[in-house]
């Protein structure tokens, strides 16, 4: 492999890897904000999949989330993963905890639950 080709993760099983949102460093009016204030924020976006985990009769359980979807993370946990000088975290499917969609995408929800997603 050339030392400059570019590296791509593919999850296995059921892992699926993140690029965390990054928290603005500056203010609105231009003013430095230090780490510690800083808040961390658990939202990122769906780089890549693996293919499903595995049932004991040996089918293939379909991930929850595709690649470009927005989720909410855990606070903690994940596996800190650098390619390419990018940072990333590696995260099992069951442990990522909603999928962010933007309001405009419910509007054909006419069930008056918020999309919530109730009967």
């Amino acid at each position: 492999m050339a030392s400059g080709a570019l590296k791509r993760l593919v999850p296995l099983l059921d892992r699926v890897l993140v690029s965390r949102v990054e928290p603005l460093k500056k203010s609105v009016g231009g003013v430095i904000l230090p780490d510690s204030a800083v808040s961390k924020i658990n939202e990122g976006t769906v780089v890549a999949v693996g293919p499903g985990a595995r049932a004991t009769d040996g089918s293939v359980i379909p991930m929850g989330v595709k690649e470009g979807d927005k989720v909410l993370l855990p606070e903690y946990g994940g596996t800190k993963v650098t390619v390419d000088d990018k940072e990333f975290t590696l995260f099992r499917d069951s442990e990522l905890l909603g999928i962010l969609e933007d309001e405009d995408d419910d509007d054909d929800d006419d069930d008056g639950d918020g999309g919530l997603g109730g009967s």
